[in-house]
């Protein structure tokens, strides 16, 4: 788990995290350029910059320079290889873990090449989706051999100019991304790139930033080619999850490890605005001005690996007005269609598009134009990425949620901690659902979670109109009537003097939903604070924006009973489980415990964690339960039983 540990490294983007010791091992490659990397850092200097590795890489050496520092004095230049993670690697660095994300080991690596979670945290929401969006505008994606030579790949791409980064991945084969200096570069390529032959078939001379690269002469090379490290693109399975959060020391350890096994990295990050760009690029064959933007999880911090990619189309550029003339009494503007209704525009420009890209675009596929939904969308998968795409047109409010929760993760590193464990709490109990229905929505998860944490004593994070207030003018919006103005820049909000430990938080919320009074209050994030229910729907989460739309308002009350019964479920396992015992006897402790399905486990394993029941602990929270629920005749209380062993 050491490799996780430290956030997202760039450092050519060869591993998903840097793991302590020498970079050659956390670049993920071996050969002479890389061991000296290694022995640079160990001898204490600044660790170089991706630019300097790759330059290194071509060739075969840090230059001018002779050996790289440390090599003189006779370090040995050895590249450490080291595996995926071992499940007990970490209680060594408990306190690190304890400590949050600031004090995880490898963090200060590589520090040229920046931890692309800390970094992209110091700017704005809209800073860094610019400079991601640039970024993307500069790389391209190759389909590779299984096996090649790494070195004279980057010594042919570079001919058309500087890279700045590039990693592998398999998906449908072996992919490169390689990010350009220049987007020049992209040109010179694209200039030099033959047309594929196809005797049964006719290709869409269509040309865009994928490429094959194929070797002319594979048999006289093949002593030179090697399989390539490859990027995850996905997180691990619960079932293998599980051992490693065993050998944590407190929950509040487990917890990052999860956020360390499913958060985005880096190069994964850098796929969802590739696959943007791409889409982008068709669009502006129509829409010269339009960018595509990525928007929802794969920009609000609280992404997992292998969630889909929610884009939308963004015109605000081209209807932005020119300044006008100021001389001269004649005025220009664009002979342009009209149409009755901006519902309409956008039917039919999404139905174009979703052509385009189902006819003439490479690796796009089951290509679905859902028109008359309430947002009109095209959903398409993108084979090269991997990745299941919806494409929207100008969803501005859903990019100020986007935003919004990308600021919460930003203020405190115990948010994403929290949100990413319940997520995969709710999901392993089948309280979330990736299919549309009357479950409770991750969305509307998060809602209550934020929520929760804007309740705690002191706040964790401030209410949505504690972040109006420190807005500014250019933070001021106002979309479709609806007022969605909140500060932007993070360096204004107060730090939370809260110091509760995950521990504390993860079993506070269960207890706090387990007894929340869902039949006559609601959830408002704008307020901070539960109010009445406007209407009976059986989850009540107002829009932080559309403050008169119900976000959880699919959430049915059998799913709302269900919810309950495993939160107080789970806050019974967590207040009387004894975690030296249930270490000694190899039985999942803590966030473990909870991630194993009530009912599907092993029945010995189920009887031993309902041992204790009777505890004065569990005994009060029982009582404060069954008042609370007798006194407000909610019909939650029929369900109660259920989630109790049957021999209590």
């Amino acid at each position: 788990m050491a490799q996780r540990a430290g956030g997202r490294a760039l450092c050519l983007l060869r591993g998903r995290l840097l793991p302590p010791g020498p970079a050659a091992a956390r670049l993920g490659s071996s050969g002479p350029a890389l061991q000296r990397a290694g022995g640079a850092e160990e001898a204490g200097e600044a660790p170089r910059s991706p630019r300097a590795v790759v330059s290194c890489l071509l060739s075969g050496g840090w230059g001018r320079g002779g050996d790289a520092p440390g090599e003189a004095a006779g370090r040995p230049r050895v590249a450490v290889s080291r595996p995926r993670g071992s499940a007990c690697d970490l209680p060594a660095r408990s306190a690190a873990w304890r400590a949050g994300p600031a004090a995880w080991p490898g963090r200060t690596a590589c520090a040229e090449a920046g931890d692309a979670e800390v970094n992209s945290r110091k700017k704005t929401f809209t800073e860094v989706q610019t400079e991601r969006l640039e970024q993307a505008d500069r790389s391209v994606l190759i389909k590779c051999p299984s096996k090649l030579n790494e070195k004279k790949l980057l010594q042919y791409l570079s001919t058309h100019g500087k890279i700045d980064n590039y990693f592998f991945f398999e998906n449908r084969g072996v992919h490169a991304l390689i990010e350009f200096s220049e987007k020049s570069s992209v040109a010179s390529l694209q200039a030099v790139t033959g047309i594929p032959r196809a005797a049964e078939h006719h290709v869409v001379p269509y040309k865009s930033r994928l490429f094959t690269f194929t070797l002319k002469n594979p048999g006289s090379q093949a002593a030179e080619e090697r399989p390539v490290n490859l990027s995850p693109q996905f997180h691990i399975p619960v079932n293998e999850l599980i051992p490693k959060l065993c050998c944590a020391d407190s929950i509040s350890s487990q917890m990052y490890i999860l956020l360390n096994e499913y958060q985005l990295t880096e190069e994964n990050i850098k796929l969802r605005y590739l696959a943007c760009s791409l889409v982008r690029d068709f669009a502006r064959a129509y829409f010269p001005d339009s960018t595509v933007k990525p928007f929802g999880s794969s920009v609000n911090t609280f992404g997992k690996l292998g969630c889909d990619v929610d884009m939308f189309l963004d015109f605000r550029d081209i209807q932005k007005h020119p300044t006008k003339m100021k001389k001269g009494p004649f005025e220009m503007e664009y002979q342009m269609k009209r149409l009755p209704s901006e519902r309409l525009a956008t039917q039919k420009i999404l139905s174009i598009i979703g052509d385009c890209l189902d006819n003439f675009g490479p690796g796009y596929s089951s290509v679905q134009k859902i028109l008359n939904a309430r947002c009109p969308l095209v959903k398409f998968s993108h084979q090269p990425t991997g990745f299941q795409c919806d494409l929207s047109v100008s969803n501005s409010i859903a990019i100020k949620c986007s935003e919004l929760l990308y600021i919460y993760g930003c203020l405190d590193p115990r948010v994403r901690a929290l949100v990413f464990s319940l997520r995969c709490w709710a999901r392993v109990h089948g309280l979330t659902n990736s299919v549309p229905g009357t479950w409770i929505t991750n969305f509307s998860l998060t809602m209550m979670i934020m929520f929760f944490l804007q309740k705690r004593s002191p706040p964790i994070i401030p209410t949505l109109d504690q972040l109006k207030e420190l807005a500014d003018e250019k933070d001021k919006h106002v979309i479709g009537g609806y007022d969605c103005s909140f500060v932007s820049d993070l360096s204004k909000i107060k730090p939370t003097k809260n110091n509760e430990t995950l521990d504390e938080l993860l079993c506070d919320f269960f207890q706090y939903f387990g007894n929340f009074d869902f039949r006559k209050n609601s959830i408002n994030l704008r307020k901070g604070k539960e109010v009445n229910k406007p209407e009976s729907s059986p989850l009540y989460i107002w829009n932080p924006f559309e403050q008169d739309l119900n976000i959880s308002k699919n959430v049915n009350q059998p799913q709302l009973e269900k919810f309950v019964a495993v939160a107080r479920e789970s806050a019974w396992i967590l207040q009387k489980e004894d975690k030296t015992q249930q270490m000694i006897n190899k039985e999942p402790w803590g966030l473990a415990a909870v991630l194993i399905p009530f009912g599907k486990s092993n029945p010995n394993a189920m009887k031993s964690r309902t041992k204790g029941i009777g505890s004065e602990t569990i005994k009060s929270l029982l009582d404060s339960l069954k008042s609370t629920f007798c006194t407000s005749s909610c019909p939650l209380l029929f369900n109660f039983p259920s989630v109790v062993s049957e021999e209590h």
